[in-house]
């Protein structure tokens, strides 16, 4: 074979396998934004689930998914005079552990600079919020029947740093 056909035989390999790389790329971020709009999808059925109960305790929801720059809260709830700040996590009846797991140090951190953020910005414009607590929401999805929630009201407080 001729040096020059060689050449363009190996220059037409490299595109193909390059353009192959490119369709395998393609399929795996297609296959990761699935996920993520799954999760997504999963996410927001636990916080309706979690705002449906808050509902039957007697709150009234004020807000959901608040943004304080980059913090986001997922719910935000009233009753008289008390405000919950709520974070909803879920996981399925097979997760290796549990909602309440996954609640780390890092996060309790943000939840409380968030909740300080909420405060400096909505709460303390209103004349009939006298408390702010931080509640956990755990929801543990079941395949054979309704998902368990578990409320730890004042999971998080200032001294747990």
């Amino acid at each position: 074979m001729a040096p020059q056909a060689a050449a363009f035989l190996l220059c037409s390999a490299a595109t193909r396998a390059r353009s192959n790389d490119g369709a395998q790329l393609r399929r795996r971020v297609a296959e990761r934004a699935l996920v993520e709009l799954h999760r997504t999808a999963i996410g927001r059925s636990a916080e309706d689930r979690a705002a449906e109960h808050v509902v039957r305790e007697g709150f009234r929801v004020l807000w959901r998914n608040v943004r304080i720059g980059p913090l986001e809260i997922d719910l935000v709830a009233k009753k008289d005079d008390l405000v919950i700040i709520a974070e909803v996590r879920s996981r399925g009846a097979g997760a290796f552990a549990g909602p309440l797991a996954s609640v780390t140090w890092t996060k309790r951190k943000m939840l409380l600079r968030a909740a300080r953020g909420l405060w400096r910005g909505r709460l303390k414009k209103m004349p009939d919020v006298q408390r702010v607590r931080i509640d956990v929401i755990a929801i543990t999805s079941s395949p054979d029947g309704p998902p368990r929630i578990e409320w730890i009201r004042g999971a998080v407080t200032e001294d747990m740093r």
